[in-house]
């Protein structure tokens, strides 16, 4: 199986279990890696052969913007169901983390895989 990537999106949520964090957006970087078979739209040149990073993108920043979640693990599982469930992928590698949201170091987060990479 082939993999389509979007990495380093970023966008500004509430998320943590602190007060301070119930009050203000922070900045999320997510990458997926989804399993995506895009033999079809190599041979067809076509958008509607392929995964749309960009529907992906779209959908994922809204979600996200929107949610109101204590644990980036949490927002993980969210995600990884929604480019699933929504974009037929088989397989989805889900990194999330909050940059500078631990002092002394660069990002803190998860990785989570949900499916089967194989199809």
């Amino acid at each position: 199986m082939d993999i389509v990537y979007l990495h380093d999106l970023r966008v500004d949520a509430v998320i943590g279990i602190f007060d301070w964090e119930r009050r203000v957006t922070q900045t999320v970087s997510i990458d997926l890696d989804m399993a995506f078979d895009i033999a079809p739209a190599a041979a067809t040149d076509s958008i509607d052969d392929t995964l749309n990073y960009k529907a992906v993108a779209k959908r994922v920043t809204a979600f996200v913007a929107e949610s109101r979640f204590q644990l980036v693990e949490t927002l993980a599982e969210r995600v990884a169901a929604i480019v699933r469930d929504e974009f037929g992928v088989a397989w989805v590698r889900v990194r999330i983390n909050k940059p500078g949201a631990i002092r002394g170091a660069r990002d803190v987060g998860v990785v989570i895989e949900r499916g089967s990479r194989g199809g």
